[in-house]
């Protein structure tokens, strides 16, 4: 059965490169007219080249600068794909950072930076894609659901992680955002979930697999020994987004070649 996302409007936050561009060239290949999102000028150059491949492709989109931890922002963002496209479909809640640091030594703007975009910016995001959904209803030539959120968290919504308070105390607060918004608007036919990656190959995390010492180093963490891809995680994004995907909401969708099964433990500890 082909999983398709034609006729439906997609915006995907901090897709002009990483997971997110992933995710919309996923997208846009299944048919959706996918917003490209990027937080600053000097990503603009990216974001194009995103979108160059959708419509080199065939697809359809537009690029939209936006960062996601500013109201004002976040509304206006959602007025004018509106306003241009009719409504919108999809959401994904991918935008998102890191700002390391031992926690004796993270400083406020530190902590403040990551949630602000990572939990803030997933809270206004959702909540004007809800908006959205609700004034639109349902439309099944679209999709037998109203809408559909998929935030992007982390195998660290459940894995510690020492140097990067921050970072996982935000992957954690977006599991209980994802499930109160799908028990709250349940009765809507709006479907949310989140997707967990684990190593993926992105520039966020170059560090960790840029040579082959730290290649290897990373995989000793992954019982499927490879590093992710974006498009891993795209493709579940899309079947998420997907009617075939419609029974399934309020849940975590963990991808990450097996790592929280703790590699590290197959010997017994």
């Amino acid at each position: 059965m082909e999983v398709s996302l034609k006729n439906q409007v997609a915006v995907v936050t901090g897709s002009s490169s990483g997971i997110g561009a992933g995710i919309a060239k996923s997208m846009a290949s299944s048919g959706a007219t996918v917003i490209v999102n990027y937080p600053f000028e000097g990503a603009l150059e990216q974001a194009n080249s995103v979108l160059k491949e959708i419509t080199d492709s065939g697809g359809n989109g537009m690029v939209y600068q936006c960062d996601v931890s500013k109201e004002d922002q976040v509304v206006k963002m959602f007025q004018d794909v509106v306003a241009r496209f009719g409504t919108v479909d999809i959401l994904v809640n991918n935008a998102g950072v890191q700002k390391d640091a031992p926690f004796t030594e993270m400083t406020l703007d530190q902590w403040n930076t990551v949630i602000g975009i990572n939990l803030t910016g997933q809270f206004l995001c959702a909540r004007e894609a809800v908006k959205e959904f609700l004034r639109r209803g349902i439309d099944t030539s679209r999709s037998i659901a109203c809408g559909k959120i998929i935030h992007i968290s982390s195998v660290h919504e459940i894995v510690p992680w020492a140097g990067h308070a921050n970072y996982a105390s935000s992957k954690g607060a977006i599991r209980m955002l994802m499930q109160t918004l799908a028990q709250e608007f349940g009765g809507d036919k709006i479907r949310v979930n989140s997707i967990c990656p684990g190593a993926i190959q992105t520039p966020i995390n170059k560090n960790a697999w840029e040579t082959p010492e730290a290649l290897a180093d990373l995989l000793k963490l992954i019982p499927y020994n490879r590093i992710g891809q974006p498009e891993d995680i795209g493709n579940l994004a899309v079947f998420l987004a997907s009617d075939m995907a419609d029974y399934i909401t309020g849940t975590s969708v963990f991808i990450d070649g097996g790592m929280t099964t703790f590699e590290s433990f197959s010997t017994g500890g």
